[in-house]
């Protein structure tokens, strides 16, 4: 009896077998990647401003303190936008003929708003409030990363869920003490895990089953 199949079929069925395996797999992890790559998440991308305004001058060079600016850290959900009128406090006087700052000068003139754009950006049901976190001894820089070294702002960190659970069930690995939040040379000392359980409870910070609970940042 004649042969039905060419003996090479065997090895096109075991390689389509192969490759569909591999392409179901490749499809997987590019499912599982892309929503975690800086290309969904924005992770380290500069964002182009009205003015190209250097964190690392004012802050790391000049040594100008967060809440300067973000007066609302303190205090309220939003860290807050500088208004214009603070930007020329200093700028009234400091290179207060330079032409890239002319946007300033127009914005404080005109009264209308600087429009910056938003680096750090969360989803609308997503509920964060920096007021908690920087008076439970949650320094900035662990969010935003070395700000002091950013000529331009980027987001330093991925903002996924799994990145603010990570902490939400150790805080005690970014506690510091509350005159240290705003230090951006700020570094987890060798013995931070018993640094961070002395001022989780100086601090009365909740426990892991209520940080990690939904309704804590999902209202």
């Amino acid at each position: 009896m004649a042969q039905i199949f060419h003996r090479s079929t065997n090895f096109i069925a075991r390689f389509s077998l192969f490759a569909a395996i591999l392409a179901a797999g490749l499809a997987g992890l590019v499912i599982y990647a892309t929503p975690r790559s800086p290309y969904k998440t924005n992770q380290n991308v500069v964002r182009e401003q009205p003015i190209q305004f250097s964190h690392k001058h004012h802050v790391g060079d000049d040594g100008i303190d967060c809440r300067y600016c973000h007066t609302g850290v303190e205090t309220s959900a939003f860290a807050g936008i500088p208004p214009t009128k603070t930007c020329m406090n200093c700028h009234s006087v400091l290179f207060k003929d330079a032409a890239y700052l002319e946007p300033v000068r127009e914005s404080y003139r005109s009264g209308k708003p600087l429009q910056w754009s938003r680096v750090h950006r969360l989803p609308d049901f997503v509920y964060f409030n920096h007021s908690i976190h920087v008076n439970k001894g949650v320094g900035c820089s662990s969010c935003h990363g070395p700000v002091n070294q950013m000529a331009l702002m980027w987001q330093s960190s991925t903002l996924l869920m799994s990145w603010c659970l990570d902490c939400h069930r150790n805080p005690g690995q970014v506690l510091r003490e509350k005159k240290d939040v705003v230090n951006m040379d700020w570094k987890a000392p060798a013995n931070q895990a018993e640094i961070g359980r002395a001022l989780a409870a100086q601090y009365k910070i909740r426990t892991t089953a209520e940080l990690t609970s939904c309704s804590t940042c999902h209202r």
